[in-house]
């Protein structure tokens, strides 16, 4: 028996994109969506669904915490191991996507992916709590795991042979650089007449275009 949601509905209220937001700069207004959410106290404003493609063809979406931005691109971190790590080497192009479902608003980005430069990512890394430190030295991420006890052991092994060492970064790990080309911004409205629009980068710029909802 399936479960029938279609009685489920949200009218969305929001302010309309202003007339000239195909010509604006994508980053200023993503700057500005960002901290509107940050001062909005919204759970984890930096949270962004990242999209790979498998090698069979298949796409693969996971939340990761965006903890860089600037016109360079978004910057996140992982294990370069991990499934989005190996997806990336194969095809290196991501999609990234924002919801924000206080002020009812979307971010897509779609760009080319290149790996931060290793001090980087090093100065990053230590800057972490020194338990996710070592919890990143230990993971494998993305492979078979025996038991939750196996990892609590191992965690704990880690712990007790580090000492109050540095924790070594290890050298599969370390950040990702989405170089956006395409941005869509989207902002729900009454009656499902929301505001969408696409900006493009062009070797003269931005380019913009409105969208049907």
């Amino acid at each position: 028996m399936a479960t029938d949601l279609r009685a489920l509905r949200t009218d969305y209220v929001g302010e309309p994109l202003p007339d000239d937001v195909a010509t604006a700069d994508p980053w200023a207004l993503f700057a500005r969506w960002m901290d509107e959410a940050i001062e909005a106290e919204l759970p984890e404003p930096n949270a962004m669904t990242v999209s790979t493609v498998r090698p069979d063809g298949r796409p693969h979406s996971r939340v990761v915490l965006l903890k860089e931005y600037s016109a360079d691109g978004l910057v996140f971190f992982t294990d370069y191991g991990s499934a989005k790590g190996e997806h990336l080497a194969v095809n290196p192009v991501a999609g990234a996507l924002f919801y924000w479902p206080g002020p009812m608003r979307q971010i897509h980005a779609v760009g080319t992916v290149t790996r931060l430069d290793r001090a980087a990512s090093e100065a990053y890394f230590h800057s972490r709590p020194r338990a996710s430190q070592i919890s990143a030295a230990v993971s494998q991420q993305s492979r078979p795991l025996g038991s939750r006890a196996q990892l609590e052991a191992e965690l704990a092994e880690a712990t007790r042979e580090i000492g109050d060492d540095e924790v070594p970064m290890p050298t599969t790990w370390g950040g990702f650089v989405v170089d956006v080309e395409e941005f869509e911004f989207w902002q729900g409205l009454p009656s499902r007449q929301h505001d969408r629009v696409r900006l493009t980068r062009t070797r003269d710029g931005w380019i913009g275009t409105r969208l049907y909802p």
